[in-house]
């Protein structure tokens, strides 16, 4: 998502026509679930992806349609994928699709303001990485908003932008013509409002009440404490998967930006004083830790600060013997049995691995499922000596 918003962002900047494609619901077997988006411009070429096929193409036929219309409104597109919609494979899914057809025309070489807007605001949310909800009107009577009408959320659940004069329809003390930034957009429909989840709650894309509710959760930061060859390894592949990485080793040739080209951070200096200083100040529950140093004692002063802390995660590699001394001496330092136990370690799942590479597999694989699941998978967890 946030590659296709600065595409789009860049197209508005130029001035350019395109339609925004977004899968709002979805219902049985689907090449894409809900969330996905494309763009599609006038030429038929395209940016993202609906899950291909000739799906993706009747999409684009019908979003050309929408963007050539007289009035050039967003509208819902449904699909039943039936025979008609088999793939060159002979794949047939047998699902239903809603995808929102929302069309960004440019006049006089910009685009509307308002569209510029909230596509502008999308994209700054999606940045800084603190989570976002769209909601999508797509059918309800009690609603006096026309499907298609889009309402965007921060992560504290305050209405950032919405799309369409007509947004403001059921609110007559708005003005119509009032600009998102300007202190008035405040009151969304109270139906939308009802059925909006907090971020925290970790919700799944879901259609309540007529509304789609498209949910970008926080990203993750992975904070790596040990630049080894582990921590590069697991860094190169969390970084494939959309977490943000942040490195932190005393020595500076670790630590550095030829060994972790794409981290967001790096720190250097003495490990427990490094983080006394991050915890209290950067350390989120929207920051997992991971503890892959050189050495016990590196291990033990690095999980006697991030066990105490936020972070939504945190995990130590290393035998379980080491485990069990490492726990020992922080009961003697202060550390309750309850926060050890919050602990992952050994971390990662249990594939087998033998070469640093597997070893990093196995890690991400536990992070993933963490962010994504909100927990880990007990029974995947590795119950062996690395």
């Amino acid at each position: 998502m946030r590659e296709l918003l600065r595409e789009l962002t860049a197209v508005l900047d130029q001035g350019r026509d395109c339609v925004y494609c977004s899968l709002v619901e979805t219902r049985g077997s689907t090449p894409q679930k809900a969330g996905a988006a494309m763009l599609v411009f006038p030429d038929g070429g395209q940016f993202g992806t609906l899950g291909g096929g000739c799906v993706e193409a009747e999409v684009k036929q019908r979003a050309l349609r929408v963007l050539g219309s007289s009035d050039s409104r967003s509208e819902i597109l449904t699909f039943h994928l039936d025979d008609n919609y088999g793939w060159d494979d002979g794949l047939i899914c047998g699902g239903r699709m809603a995808i929102l057809a929302d069309p960004v025309i440019a006049s006089n070489g910009r685009a509307n303001t308002r569209t510029a807007n909230y596509y502008g605001r999308y994209r700054d949310l999606v940045e800084k990485g603190r989570g976002c909800t769209e909601a999508i009107i797509l059918t309800d009577p009690e609603i006096a908003v026309p499907p298609g009408s889009r309402f965007l959320f921060d992560a504290d659940g305050q209405l950032s932008a919405q799309t369409g004069c007509h947004a403001f329809a059921a609110h007559p003390q708005m003005d119509a013509a009032q600009e998102p930034g300007q202190g008035r957009e405040s009151m969304p429909p109270p139906k939308v409002m009802e059925n909006l989840l907090p971020l925290k709650r970790r919700p799944e894309p879901a259609v309540r009440h007529g509304i789609a509710y498209l949910p970008i959760l926080p990203r993750i930061t992975l904070l790596i404490v040990g630049g080894g060859h582990v921590g590069q390894a697991v860094a190169r592949l969390a970084t494939e998967v959309d977490f943000d990485i942040w490195v932190l080793d005393d020595r500076e040739a670790y630590a550095s930006r030829e060994r972790f080209p794409r981290a967001q951070k790096l720190f250097v200096g003495d490990i427990g004083s490094q983080l006394q200083t991050l915890v209290p100040k950067e350390i989120t529950p929207s920051t997992y830790g991971l503890i892959v140093t050189r050495g016990h004692a590196h291990d033990e002063e690095a999980l006697y600060h991030l066990v105490r802390s936020s972070a939504g995660y945190v995990g130590m590699i290393g035998s379980k013997r080491k485990i069990k001394l490492i726990y020992e001496d922080l009961v003697v330092k202060g550390i309750s049995a309850e926060d050890l136990c919050k602990v992952h370690a050994p971390l990662g799942f249990a594939i087998g691995s033998q070469t640093v590479p597997e070893i990093a597999v196995s890690i991400v694989a536990e992070l993933i499922a963490c962010r994504n699941l909100g927990q880990t998978i007990p029974s995947a967890r590795i119950n062996i000596s690395l």
